[in-house]
């Protein structure tokens, strides 16, 4: 069903729900024996259900398992493959730092005896491309793009797509306040910023950083999705790096002719302050322009109160 704009923007033509950093463990193990990531999880799980014909897409960008375990490449699943059926959304795999190449490959690719090398594939949402580079360096924490990854990708892009492009990646091309942070950075970001150039890039999606963020490369919009796992304190002393336990949030990417707009969603159970449902919706909806603005945007003891 169609309904009535209310403004001069109309629906986003893609919306792609960005989570990151989930850092899950086999046995549902607590992560540094105290962060339940899997609870984590589940409370974004729970909310992106209620999102039932509003996403296409759910892009989780890197650190899916802690220590590349194939049970916690099961349980993230197991989680997140019937949210993905209950809003129609494709789900979108990226190779993080933490994540091991073959058993996020077999588990969550589908795929039998592939090669060890980066992890790279084009998923298309739509007309949308979505395009995943594997930044990950094996046995390192830092990220790179080698030759082969930057050739491939020259290569995709070498044809636009429909609705353009999202190039997806753990490490984004982003600078960071953090301390110790900028020796994990992507390295080859010259190499990387010669490929994109002139190219129908919209947006490039990461994680790694653990808080959201967002910035430009290139003269592409970068967006950084805030970790499920635990949360950097950016209020933490200069040359002090603290993970706490809070914060937690995800991103929704939404994807219009011609802009992209990233909003944060802040994960948990949180009491409610004002609520105005669908039904309320409705009878706005109902009314001409003046009547919308009668009843929605004219300063009432209820609005100021709420």
């Amino acid at each position: 069903m169609e309904h009535p704009r209310l403004g001069r923007y109309p629906a986003a033509r893609h919306v792609i729900a960005h989570l990151s950093d989930t850092h899950l463990l086999a046995g549902d193990a607590p992560l540094g024996g105290r962060a339940d990531t899997v609870a984590q999880l589940e409370q974004a799980a729970e909310q992106l259900l209620r999102m039932r014909g509003a996403l296409d897409a759910i892009l989780v960008s890197g650190d899916i398992a802690d220590l590349g375990e194939p049970d916690a490449y099961r349980r993230v699943r197991g989680i997140l493959d019937p949210v993905a059926e209950a809003t129609g959304a494709t789900i979108v795999w990226v190779m993080g730092n933490h994540d091991e190449r073959e058993p996020f490959r077999t588990i969550l690719l589908g795929e039998e005896g592939g090669s060890d090398g980066p992890v790279n594939h084009v998923v298309d949402i739509a007309g949308l491309r979505i395009v995943v580079v594997d930044s990950s360096v094996p046995g390192y924490h830092h990220g790179t793009l080698p030759p082969e990854t930057l050739d491939w990708l020259d290569e995709v892009l070498a044809e636009p797509a429909r609705y353009g492009t999202m190039l997806a990646m753990h490490h984004a091309p982003i600078a960071t306040p953090l301390a110790l942070m900028d020796i994990l950075e992507l390295r080859r970001q010259d190499d990387l910023a010669e490929v994109l150039r002139g190219r129908d890039i919209r947006a490039i999606l990461g994680g790694h950083l653990h808080y959201p963020t967002q910035g430009m490369f290139a003269g592409v919009p970068v967006s950084v999705a805030g970790a499920l796992a635990y949360t950097m304190d950016l209020s933490a002393p200069p040359r002090c790096l603290v993970g706490i336990d809070g914060g937690r949030s995800f991103s929704l990417v939404h994807c219009f002719d011609d802009e992209i707009v990233t909003s944060v969603v802040p994960v948990g159970g949180f009491a409610e302050i004002t609520s105005f449902g669908e039904q309320f919706l409705a009878e706005v909806e109902a009314l001409d322009e003046e009547g919308r603005l009668d009843r929605w945007s004219r300063k009432r003891e209820w609005i100021t109160d709420g």
